[in-house]
């Protein structure tokens, strides 16, 4: 039975199949495709299809030398299927395809659609359009067309879910090519942000995080240096809402007064993900970071004064062009100062179309796998310390779902702390669904991992484990999405009262 065939049989066009690489932004625009297609009549392809749907949307990210070969040879995978099933439709969007644009079509001309990270809503209708006239249609806007939170959604977790903020990133970072790919900064208007989380609550989600490529520069369009901390304070005050998190802040934005709202919001949770890149003042100012390395000192002491229990990670480059081994000393220096709960380190690669790309004194690989593999030993060793500390605490986990990969074999379920740590524990004999809330003991830990192999303390059935039980029992249904209004030109309304290594965030 064709794909044709099927859609009449059934009542929907087809399958489809989202492919998701890079950062947070990309994920939460993939949840965006995922609501777009199924609101135009398509299903999700079943586990495992790999490439065995109707309709397959690769969401590409830019940021690592590669990326355009990765993303031609999963094409040219492809391409032989498509061959054998004519109604088969392949898109592709994100940074890649913002950057790449009509190149794609030329090197992979089986492909359907093309499409930018300013209109992702458009893709239901660039697909019909290539249907039924028959050639590929490439369509790139330079300016955002629809905030990614407006759009339908078909999120991944029922417990969880992102919330975007704020586009696009003022900064001018030379390792980074995502400000070029998608634009200026633009922030999203603030009773549209507490509408659709307290929507989100309404469904069942009881922990959001709050998303944007720089999301403490929050208020920027309007020149209000504490709008962020003032956000904070508001979803403090959102009945039902029990987690909030955000990523990535940048430091040169990170200032007191988000300091205070997180250590005086019950619900603000004692994580924070500060990217440092690098310890060196001279490699910071090559990279166009603006802070150094007092300033980020700086803020680590005064976040642990405000939470001492607070677990900070951070995102750190090996190897930028120009680093002596004096400014990789500076790095472990800062390593060993911060002692970061978690650190996800990059050997630093090209970025076509970055000005760092073009830098003289370019590192030799060995050298930049030399100082990966001392650094990755030293946040090793930091990690594992820090995480014996947790041993004996009680703390409360929000049941994860998918997080424990040796959980059937060990008979254990796994769960998020309020500071975001990794915890196995001993599966009760009480029913526990993920986004319930359960009450352990720490006894032993591992550098990424912590273990609670005692009986649980006490099981808190949520709205969040009613929402996700609901979501695995019952049909599912066409998303309605969250239809909040575009992004304002100009002051916003008045607030309440009340993500690396190169990538987009941070």
């Amino acid at each position: 039975m064709s794909s044709g065939d099927r859609g009449q049989a059934v009542g929907v066009k087809g399958t489809y199949e989202v492919r998701t690489y890079g950062c947070q932004m990309n994920v939460h625009d993939s949840e965006r495709l995922s609501g777009l297609l199924e609101g135009a009549g398509y299903e999700r392809a079943p586990e495992g299809s790999d490439g065995d749907a109707d309709v397959v949307v690769f969401n590409t990210c830019a940021v690592r030398e590669n990326a355009d070969n990765r993303l031609y040879g999963n094409l040219g995978r492809l391409a032989p299927m498509k061959t054998k099933r004519p109604g088969m439709q392949i898109a592709v969007g994100g940074c890649l395809a913002q950057k790449d644009r009509d190149t794609i079509v030329k090197k992979a001309p089986w492909v359907d659609v093309v499409f930018g990270t300013h209109n992702i809503g458009k893709l239901p209708v660039l697909l019909e359009r290539a249907r039924v006239q028959e050639e590929a249609q490439v369509e790139i806007a330079e300016s955002l067309e629809a905030f990614p939170s407006t759009l339908p959604t078909r999120r991944e977790s029922a417990y969880a879910a992102w919330v975007s903020i704020s586009v696009g990133c003022n900064n001018t970072c030379t390792f980074c090519i995502v400000p070029a790919l998608r634009g200026k900064e633009k922030d999203r208007r603030t009773g549209d942000i507490l509408a659709e989380i307290e929507a989100l609550v309404g469904e069942g989600v009881s922990e959001i995080t709050l998303l944007g490529q720089n999301v403490n520069a929050y208020g920027s369009d309007i020149g209000d240096r504490e709008a962020f901390s003032k956000l904070l304070r508001a979803c403090g005050k959102i009945e039902g809402l029990e987690r909030v998190r955000f990523t990535s802040p940048h430091p040169r934005d990170f200032t007191d007064d988000v300091i205070a709202a997180m250590a005086e919001t019950p619900n603000v949770m004692p994580q924070l993900h500060m990217p440092l890149q690098s310890g060196s003042d001279p490699v910071l100012k090559a990279m166009r970071r603006s802070y150094r390395q007092d300033r980020f000192l700086g803020i680590i002491e005064k976040v642990r004064a405000a939470m001492p229990e607070a677990a900070i990670t951070t995102d750190i480059i090996v190897g930028f062009p120009g680093e002596t081994e004096e400014d990789f000393e500076q790095t472990m220096h800062v390593v060993r100062e911060a002692r970061f709960a978690n650190a996800f380190t990059f050997q630093y690669s090209k970025r076509p179309g970055t000005p760092a790309a073009t830098m003289e004194g370019q590192i030799p690989k060995e050298v930049v796998q030399a100082r990966y593999m001392r650094l990755s030993a030293l946040q090793e060793e930091i990690a594992w310390d820090e995480n014996k500390k947790q041993v004996g605490r009680t703390l409360d986990l929000m049941v994860a779902e998918g997080e424990g990969r040796k959980d059937g074999a060990t008979h254990r379920l796994s769960g998020r702390a309020p500071d975001n740590r990794l915890v196995h524990f001993t599966k009760p004999d009480a029913e526990v669904r993920p986004g319930d809330v359960v009450t352990v003991e720490i006894t032993y830990a591992a550098p990424h991992h912590l273990l609670a192999e005692g009986a649980v303390l006490n099981v808190r059935p949520t709205r969040a484990g009613d929402a996700w039980e609901k979501r695995n029992t019952e049909p599912a249904a066409k998303p309605a999405g969250v239809m909040l209004g575009l992004p304002q030109v100009g002051a916003p309304e008045p607030l309440p009262v009340a993500t690396t290594g190169g990538c987009a965030l941070g």
